[in-house]
């Protein structure tokens, strides 16, 4: 399906408010077709005409009078309406639009994050978005009015002179063209513009998250010349489109100014020679300014669509992005589980390309049961928890919760049992209670208030200056570190999931924050299968069961005692560990 017929879905639940702005619009573009034949009157029958001077002012109050009732009167309320409906039809299409895509990208994996940038898919969801709004506007609604004022303008020349408006209208092929030739490569840079823009964009957006990293290494100077060069190859790309715009817009003013030159030199001998009378020929060249206005903003109407249109290609290229993670056509809503967990003969690359992350990787884990992932970094360990949730779908095997094969389950009802507590965890701009509420955004104040407590965050909330209600800034940047991980925890809490995902929850956090935090964790794991990424050795030491993981395998499973006692991978890891803490604790 092309882009333009994918677009027009948006469009179609519009179709009798597009229909009626038309409407409208004719009224209002037809209005001031009537001014030249007023003119004609005025100059052939009041100014040039065998009247009295009292017959001629009574005649000329009388079309004042209807001119005035004509252009005052009915024209304001035609000309508001013809605004008002062009804007609300354009700003409801965008609306879908927008909702759409925002639906659309939160349907995608993260993969497709892990290969795009941030600043540039917003880039296509605002500005390309907003550009794609001239198809309506301009290419729905008033090309057609242009071509119905063009339409009667011409009836209304024919119909005075024929021979006069064949010289009107005979640079019209060289209009076709120029159109023609123009804008093909217009296109071209348009979009060319419009990806230069949406680099710039990503990489403002990643500097300004980045700002302390840019501070506490004073790249400042460094930071200015590398947006210096991109800012600079997005004013290129935009000197270009301005260049051909110029070029465009001198080639057509010229041809446009060719037709008045040509319309005095016939049209003024036709008066000479007493065939076209002078009211006929000055309300003839008023109809030359009704004739190529409209046919010059057909013109600038093919520029803006063109633009539009390569905006249009990079909103479709976002919108048509296929799903790597979607439900299965028999997928069913996964029922209330247990928690069991078997991986089986598991196999996963995160591309075709590179090699296995994961390999032949088989485990069970038991309902209620607490296990630990080791290893050293880049073994597998963080692949093989998002799994769970399938933010990545293996290769090779399968996985199952109480006996069903994820891809077998919606997405939905699969997440929704499901709580995670990361290393990093995103807040949201909003208040504290606003961040726990993403746990269950139908909670009571209440509950609130518990799964705080549970978290050991509550003490700490009341403390700030609003309480529950405090402003925490983008990505909570108001918090300290142990603050958001609380925070953090406590939307777990108010999730009450029955699988429980810590990815190196505590390894980042000062002593005390750490001490509150694996408080609260001992409880938030009770009774929940609960699966921990840790790098920190001595926060597991109590898992049901610990799972060596190198290379993409698991080399060793079984307790801490058992595995100490085995003397292998885990071991070295963990007397290193001790080591490193007790040469710590000593200097």
């Amino acid at each position: 399906m092309s882009p333009f017929r994918s677009y027009l879905a948006f469009v179609k639940p519009y179709w009798k408010l597009v229909a009626v702005t038309v409407l409208v619009g004719m009224i209002k573009f037809g209005i001031p077709l009537t001014l030249p034949l007023i003119l004609k009157y005025v100059v052939d029958h009041l100014l040039t005409g065998n009247l009295t001077p009292d017959e001629k002012t009574h005649d000329l109050l009388k079309v004042l009078g209807w001119s005035f009732l004509l252009f005052v009167v009915i024209r304001a309320p035609i000309e508001y309406y013809r605004q008002y409906f062009a804007q609300l039809t354009t700003s409801k299409i965008l609306y879908d639009l927008r909702a759409h895509l925002y639906g659309h990208i939160q349907k995608l994996s993260l993969r497709y994050y892990h290969n795009h940038k941030t600043g540039e898919i917003i880039s296509r969801m605002i500005n390309d978005a907003e550009q794609t709004k001239s198809l309506v506007e301009t290419g729905m609604m008033n090309v057609w009015l242009d071509m119905f004022t063009l339409t009667i303008a011409m009836a209304f020349m024919f119909g005075m002179d024929w021979k006069l408006t064949l010289v009107a209208i005979a640079i019209f092929p060289f209009y076709g063209v120029s159109v023609k030739t123009l804008y093909r490569r217009l296109r071209l840079l348009t979009k060319a513009r419009s990806q230069a823009l949406a680099e710039m964009q990503g990489y403002l957006y990643e500097r300004v998250n980045g700002m302390p990293v840019i501070k506490s290494f004073a790249l400042e100077r460094h930071e200015s010349k590398q947006f210096s060069r991109r800012n600079g190859k997005f004013l290129d790309r935009a000197l270009d489109l301005t260049r051909w715009n110029a070029l465009t817009n001198s080639i057509i003013n010229t041809l446009t100014d060719i037709a008045p030159l040509l319309v005095i030199g016939y049209g003024g001998y036709e008066v000479i020679h007493g065939k076209v009378t002078l009211g006929a020929f000055i309300a003839f060249y008023a109809y030359l300014d009704r004739l190529y206005s409209p046919l010059r903003r057909l013109v600038n109407s093919s520029t803006e669509l063109t633009q539009a249109s390569a905006s249009l290609d990079r909103v479709m290229e976002l919108m048509l992005e296929p799903y790597d993670i979607a439900d299965a056509p028999d997928a069913v809503p996964l029922p209330k589980i247990k928690g069991q967990i078997d991986f089986e003969h598991v196999h996963f690359r995160y591309e075709r390309s590179e090699d296995w992350v994961l390999k032949d990787v088989s485990l069970s884990i038991k309902p209620g049961q607490t296990i630990a992932l080791v290893g050293m970094s880049g073994g597998g360990k963080s692949s093989m928890i998002s799994l769970l949730p399938r933010f990545f779908d293996i290769q090779e095997g399968s996985i199952r919760i109480d006996g069903i094969e994820l891809r077998e389950a919606t997405i939905q009802s699969l997440r929704e049992q499901i709580g995670m507590v990361l290393q990093d965890n995103t807040l949201f701009s909003g208040s504290v209670k606003d961040n726990i509420l993403l746990g269950k955004p139908d909670a009571s104040d209440e509950e609130v208030f518990r799964a705080a407590q549970a978290a050991n965050a509550h003490d700490f909330i009341l403390s700030l200056p609003d309480g529950y209600d405090t402003e925490i800034g983008e990505r909570g940047v108001k918090l300290s570190g142990g603050q958001k991980q609380r925070v953090a925890i406590a939307r777990v809490f108010l999730k009450n999931p029955r699988i429980l995902i810590l990815d190196e929850a505590t390894s980042a956090l000062d002593l005390e924050s750490e001490h509150l935090i694996q408080e609260s964790l001992m409880t938030l794991t009770q009774g929940r299968t609960t699966v921990i990424v840790a790098h920190r050795l001595s926060t597991i030491t109590h898992a049901d069961q610990i799972v060596v993981i190198e290379h993409g395998e698991i080399t060793e499973t079984g307790t801490h005692d058992e595995l100490m006692g085995r003397d292998g991978s885990y071991a070295r890891l963990y007397n290193v560990q001790n080591l490193g803490d007790a040469q710590i604790s000593n200097a």
